[in-house]
């Protein structure tokens, strides 16, 4: 009987402890991360140049609405040459290769594609079951907004111009 009550108690402590943990919220910080770049070196958060706004994109290179935001990001990609583009994703080198060839992000200095691997920081901090993911930073590197699901890419674009 003791032992039951003492489960009990423990599942009813984990589910509270899992209740109170919250997305980000605007003006937090990105989480300290790393991720392999295909050129074999990493790149992590104290990379990201400060005083400019940023966007993280959470993605997966075979992902129907990855592919969807892309395409209609990269019509639009100029609109973002004064940020900081950080695109990542848990999958393997050889398709962030893939990705890399497809959108041509070597020609955009600007624009920085890797793994995280299976470490997830992103994936765990963001609390994510699913990608897209988009977040825009501010100039302070906090949070200015996210999107979970669909990245509307208009209406990003004019928030990011509002920062």
């Amino acid at each position: 009987m003791k032992s039951i009550f003492l489960s009990v108690l423990f599942i009813m402590g984990c589910i509270c402890s899992f209740s109170q943990t919250a997305d980000p919220k605007p003006g937090s910080a990105i989480p300290d991360f790393r991720m392999q770049l295909t050129n074999g070196k990493y790149y992590s958060d104290k990379e990201i140049p400060k005083n400019k706004p940023f966007v993280l994109i959470y993605f997966a290179p075979d992902c129907e609405h990855c592919i969807k935001l892309m395409d209609a990001l990269f019509k639009k990609i100029h609109q973002l040459d004064n940020a900081t583009i950080v695109m990542v994703t848990f999958e393997r080198l050889t398709d962030v290769a893939w990705f890399e060839r497809k959108y041509q992000t070597g020609q955009f200095p600007n624009i920085k594609v890797g793994t995280e691997g299976t470490t997830y920081v992103l994936r765990k901090f963001y609390r994510l079951d699913k990608t897209p993911f988009t977040a825009v930073y501010d100039k302070k590197g906090k949070l200015a907004y996210s999107y979970k699901n669909e990245t509307p890419v208009d209406e990003m674009l004019t928030r990011y111009k509002r920062l």
